[in-house]
Order: C-alpha cells, then sequence, then structure tokens
C-alpha cells in the first residue's frame, strides 16, 4: 500500500473514531473514486490499480468539481450546500501536496519550457505534459496553461 493510500486509510479510521460524519463522508468519497479507478486499471491487466500520481490527479480533479459545485451553489443562493462543498475541498486537499506559490509556478514553467526547447505555441502541450508529470497537485493548470500561451506567444 502507498503511503497515500495509508493515510486515506488511516484518516478514515480516525474519523470513524471521532465520529465525525461529515469528514468520514468525504474520506469514503475519496476511497470510492480511487477504488473505481483501481477497477478501470484491473479492467486493462494492471493488477497494481493506479499509481500515486492518478491518485493526485483523482483528487485534483475532485477539488476542482467541489470548487465548480460551491460557485454553482453560492450563485444560487444555496449558501449552505456551497459551505458543504468547501469543507470537502479541505479534507480533499489535505492529501495533496503543498500548493506553489506564484514564484514557484513561475520557476517551474521555466524549467518545463528549458526542458522541453519550447520556442512556439506548438510547443504547449509538451510543455504541459511536463508540468502535468512534475507538479500534479501542486498548482492549477487552468491558471498555468495562459501563462504558458502569453510566454509562447511573446517568444515565438
Amino acid at each position: 500500500m502507498s503511503e497515500l493510500r495509508a493515510r486515506l486509510s488511516k484518516a478514515t479510521k480516525a474519523a470513524m473514531k471521532e465520529k465525525a460524519a461529515e469528514r468520514l463522508g468525504t474520506l469514503r468519497l475519496i476511497s470510492a473514486a480511487i477504488k473505481d479507478k483501481d477497477i478501470a486499471a484491473r479492467a486493462t491487466g494492471n493488477d497494481e490499480g493506479v499509481s500515486d500520481d492518478e491518485v493526485l490527479a483523482i483528487l485534483g480533479k475532485m477539488v476542482k468539481q467541489r470548487q465548480e459545485s460551491a460557485k454553482a451553489y453560492e450563485e444560487g443562493g444555496r449558501l449552505d450546500l456551497a459551505e458543504r462543498e468547501l469543507a470537502e475541498i479541505v479534507v480533499v486537499e489535505e492529501f495533496l501536496p503543498r500548493k506553489l506559490d506564484e514564484t514557484e509556478v513561475e520557476a517551474a514553467i521555466d524549467a518545463a519550457l528549458a526542458e522541453v526547447g519550447a520556442s512556439s505555441i506548438r510547443d504547449m502541450g509538451r510543455v504541459m505534459g511536463v508540468l502535468k508529470a512534475n507538479h500534479t497537485g501542486q498548482m492549477d493548470f487552468g491558471a498555468v496553461g495562459p501563462k504558458i500561451k502569453d510566454r509562447l506567444s511573446a517568444t515565438g
């Protein structure tokens, strides 16, 4: 069992003992999403299930979904549901690596541009691939995309 899965299991057991129903529900949602991906991976012949990188991608997707839901609930005047989504985000983010600050994001973009040897907008996919491989869960790729595009547009 990977360290990430062990932390998730330990947190789930602790939430059960503490009778923290909302936290436990979120942890079970995380486990279910991972198990779904494990089952899909087994269907393709991968008996070990998904890697930690794929688990981080699942967690990142869960955060993004909840952010979108919270925004929709706020716009619809359902603050109670928005608060629940935001509380779930806090639990999910416990298992993600520390977010990079703006300076670190810029440095990561510079390193990826140099690694790929990017010179035009056509290299954007390769740059994003490098960033996703090295920084999954550490940055918002939706915000990073336009920054890379601006840099490549300025150079090419």
